[in-house]
């Protein structure tokens, strides 16, 4: 018969312990400022709130997504934690519902003042077209990505008869999809949104 494996002394169990225990209490320190901003938002004093933008529930957590820099190298989600990400969808030759997001996305960033910094900008190109010159120029500072649209389509929630190309989304620092603007989404509603945000929360 098989030897029985030995189990751990008790002091080496216990060290085990209280490590994951550690380990648990700095995921919570970690997380509890992104939780607390939400409660703030969404929770406290509702009916002095209006948000305008829709809140996803449950919270999607960015998975593994295939994304590539316009030169062919690869990009890690990964590196977008601890921002506040606004993510499009679109094709390369970006015509002018595309155009009007990446205006929309640069402006509201702009007028958050010194918290523009805590703001990402990213559009996520669907196809192998390449943006034109004066284009990525006129929005140089926002992340031009290629990105599989099968990918983008199971994560990215929709409503209607929209599709993700329709909308402009907010992930927060901790990478969790969390906000969906409407189609032809209007910035001074979007940017009360991500003022409330970016005021209620301690990261990112």
């Amino acid at each position: 018969m098989p030897a029985t494996p030995a189990k751990p002394a008790p002091e080496v169990a216990a060290a085990q312990r209280s490590s994951r225990a550690k380990l648990w209490l700095i995921l919570a320190i970690c997380a509890a400022p992104v939780f607390a901003s939400y409660y703030t938002y969404y929770y406290v004093r509702p009916q002095a709130r209006s948000n305008y933008g829709d809140l996803i529930e449950p919270q999607r957590p960015t998975p593994h997504l295939s994304l590539k820099q316009l030169d062919g190298r690869s990009f890690e989600v990964a590196s977008l934690k601890g921002k506040w990400v606004m993510l499009m969808v679109d094709g390369g030759a970006c015509g002018k519902s595309c155009q009007d997001k990446l205006y929309h996305i640069r402006q509201v960033r702009l007028t958050t003042g010194n918290d523009r910094d805590r703001i990402e900008r990213v559009w996520l190109i669907t196809d192998d077209v390449s943006p034109a010159s004066v284009l990525m120029q006129e929005y140089e500072g926002t992340l031009m990505l290629r990105a599989n649209r099968s990918e983008l389509t199971a994560w990215l929630p929709t409503e209607g008869s929209t599709s993700v190309v329709d909308h402009i989304y907010i992930v927060d620092p901790l990478g969790n999809l969390m906000m969906r603007f409407p189609k032809n989404a209007d910035p001074n509603n979007t940017k009360k949104d991500i003022a409330r945000l970016l005021r209620a929360s301690d990261i990112g």
